[in-house]
């Protein structure tokens, strides 16, 4: 009989011993009869809606900090590239070193825009890693915060300009740097050598230091000399740089004109090769009042051309020691490459310009031409000055 019943149920005795612990070897069919596996236990209802309702609450948390991400980013792209308060063009100075809080602020505080956090973290994430840079700007009417921001990186800032012209000694030059009410910082202390800065029309943002424009015409001036060095006549009777921007310095100070500088250094150049003195009025003057200059209504008097200064050209021979102003390139250059000219003299002609001669005996009629030309206006002065002194006289009688 087999050891199982009808329905496939052990007997009851083989449970029994089973249960008491009791080992039954199980027979072929029984040994090969797959075992079951035990179920697992099932959560409760009240579990799973748990865990339900925690995933659905993190969910909806990560949706709405991202709509309000979204939405954030949306009003500050929105607010960075629309127009800004500013009703009418304005300045504005970033100074050196100023970090982006700094001038996300500032511009708050100047009505240029309408939030200094959404500038700031906005032109943080376009600039990665430019900087805005130092300078004055001028910000136009309604510009958004991305205008301003490419202005500011952009670094064009507006330009001032200093004119020192042609002629002037350092001195001079100097007194003109320290008045400029743009420039910043001091002066060097010490002068630089006379007839080494550049005349020139020099540009500069707000923040520039008087001393980095020194800096500037000292190196332009050099750069300049040295390249129409080069290019000289070789048979110039100057024999150095400083001989060569000494003599520039005289042709500078002696005449204001193109067509004629040539010709003026041409004369000093044949006085030279001919050992006569140049006999130089604006060297007689540098002697005398040095690189301050001479007084505007102060005349030169014949008494200064025999005064002793190592610069009076009417007593010394040869160059002066040193340049009397600051040669501009068409100075040196007319002293590099002078015309070609027997001239040995020149005097005013009453017009602004010269009149040359190749003989004293011309040039001394030349010039009392020009002293006939200096006495009839001086007449014509004193008289017009006589009318205007006069009382006035009226026909009619008080009222």
């Amino acid at each position: 009989m087999s050891d199982f019943n009808e329905k496939g149920q052990q007997p009851a005795a083989h449970q029994e011993a089973q249960s008491a612990g009791v080992i039954i070897p199980k027979s072929a069919n029984e040994a090969l009869r797959p075992e079951k596996v035990p179920e697992p236990k099932r959560r409760s209802r009240k579990a799973r809606s748990q865990v339900v309702i925690f995933l659905n609450f993190v969910m909806s948390v990560i949706v709405f900090g991202a709509l309000i991400g979204a939405g954030a980013v949306y009003y500050a792209l929105h607010t960075y590239e629309a127009p800004g308060p500013l009703a009418a063009n304005s300045n504005f100075i970033v100074r050196n070193g100023a970090g982006m809080s700094e001038i996300a602020n500032g511009l708050e505080r100047s009505g240029i825009i309408s939030d200094s956090r959404v500038f700031r973290f906005v032109s943080e994430a376009y600039l990665d890693s430019e900087t805005l840079k130092a300078g004055e700007y001028e910000i136009k009417a309604r510009s958004s915060m991305q205008d301003v921001m490419q202005l500011l990186k952009s670094g064009k800032s507006i330009l001032y300009s200093v004119s020192l012209p042609e002629g002037l000694t350092v001195k001079q030059m100097f007194k003109r740097l320290a008045d400029d009410p743009i420039l910043e910082g001091d002066l060097p202390k010490e002068l630089p050598v006379e007839g080494s800065l550049r005349p020139d029309t020099y540009k500069f943002s707000r923040g520039t230091k008087r001393a980095e424009i020194v800096e500037q015409m000292k190196n332009a001036q050099t750069a300049l000399v040295e390249q129409i060095w080069a290019r000289r006549d070789r048979d110039l009777p100057v024999e150095t740089l400083e001989e060569f921007v000494t003599l520039a310095s005289i042709v500078e100070k002696e005449t204001g004109r193109a067509d004629e500088r040539s010709r003026v250094a041409s004369v000093f150049i044949n006085r030279l090769e001919k050992g006569m003195r140049i006999q130089s009025d604006p060297t007689v003057i540098y002697g005398i009042f040095g690189g301050d200059g001479k007084p505007a209504d102060r005349p030169i008097y014949k008494s200064d051309l025999d005064k002793q200064t190592p610069y009076n050209t009417y007593v010394i021979k040869g160059l002066p020691p040193t340049p009397i102003a600051n040669p501009g390139r068409a100075a040196l250059e007319a002293v590099a490459n002078p015309s070609r000219t027997e001239e040995l003299y020149f005097v005013a002609d009453g017009t602004g310009g010269h009149v040359f001669a190749t003989s004293l005996d011309e040039h001394n009629a030349n010039v009392r031409r020009w002293r006939k030309i200096e006495a009839e206006r001086a007449a014509e002065a004193a008289k017009a000055e006589a009318e205007g002194a006069a009382p006035a006289t009226t026909d009619g009688q008080s009222q």
